[in-house]
């Protein structure tokens, strides 16, 4: 009795060893997927920083090395908060000026975008007279709109959001129609059939079909939209990344200006992210 009651002791410490390990062989395969994603990126970062070491130490080189870059603009780095006034602000506040003009430009083009997107994706109409238009005008580079926005505006913040809003909403509207367009007409035969009203049809047939498009879309607006803000900023001046990289320019700053394309890199790469992550959760939901 002694025995068979240690016996069956032994049985809880058995499974809980058994549990942790294949808790932790679960840790192992996650770590080793997380290192297969960071690794190669990582090492061809941390070569190209070594040859660009390499071909730009010495003081005749055209462009800083990464040691004199970090050196030159340790202050920038270290303290992104600063605020002297004026245009003399911290990054922090020049990419959350720029942020805020992206922000309420591509809200216009994504609105704008996604309803014309629908009506030429429904209406053969409205494509075959719209479409040409659009095609046009999408190739129109984002600073050519400049000068016109300033002469409408006449200001330069509404003109800055402007040109954004036009630069952004091509991608969007034409991504949008391509996948109303692509709704298999077995779906539109149902919803003829079950006689849905117009906004039934368009959450439940419409934008889960046409989600994978309106965000690919929208992705590319996000990207269009920054782009275009630097750009449009170097012109108008007053607090932004754009005239931030300009006036660097002009003040011969050249370690700023690397600190600063990086910093707008990273914002860039992160709104791509989070769009996508939206993507992928508006797609989640309108499946359920």
């Amino acid at each position: 009795m002694t025995v068979q009651t240690e016996t069956m002791s032994k049985f809880p410490t058995l499974r809980s060893f058994r549990r942790i390990q294949i808790e932790r062989a679960a840790v192992l395969r996650w770590l080793r997927r997380r290192l297969a994603a960071v690794l190669p990126p990582l090492v061809m970062l941390v070569l190209l920083l070594g040859l660009w070491e390499l071909l730009c130490r010495g003081g005749h080189a055209p462009l800083p090395a990464p040691s004199q870059v970090v050196t030159d603009t340790w202050d920038l780095i270290s303290d992104p908060f600063f605020d002297h006034g004026g245009t003399d602000k911290g990054l922090f506040w020049q990419i959350t000026a720029s942020l805020t003009r992206v922000a309420e430009g591509f809200t216009i083009s994504a609105v704008l975008g996604v309803l014309l997107g629908v009506l030429i994706g429904q209406s053969s109409l409205a494509f075959r007279g719209l479409d040409p238009i659009f095609q046009v005008l999408r190739t129109v580079p984002p600073l050519a709109w400049l000068p016109l926005s300033l002469a409408a505006f006449q200001a330069a913040n509404p003109s800055a959001i402007f040109v954004i809003a036009i630069t952004s909403i091509w991608p969007i509207i034409l991504n949008t129609a391509v996948g109303i367009r692509n709704i298999p007409q077995d779906y539109r035969n149902v919803a003829r059939v079950l006689r849905l009203s117009g906004p039934e049809f368009f959450f439940k047939i419409m934008l889960p079909a046409s989600v994978p498009f309106m965000f690919t879309g929208l992705r590319i607006g996000i990207g269009l939209s920054w782009l275009a803000i630097v750009a449009a900023e170097m012109l108008i001046g007053g607090v932004g990344i754009g005239f931030f990289i300009w006036d660097a320019w002009n003040s011969s700053l050249i370690s700023e200006i690397i600190v600063a394309l990086i910093a707008v890199g990273l914002v860039g790469f992160v709104l791509d992210r989070l769009i996508g992550a939206l993507g992928n959760m508006v797609a989640g939901t309108t499946r359920t």
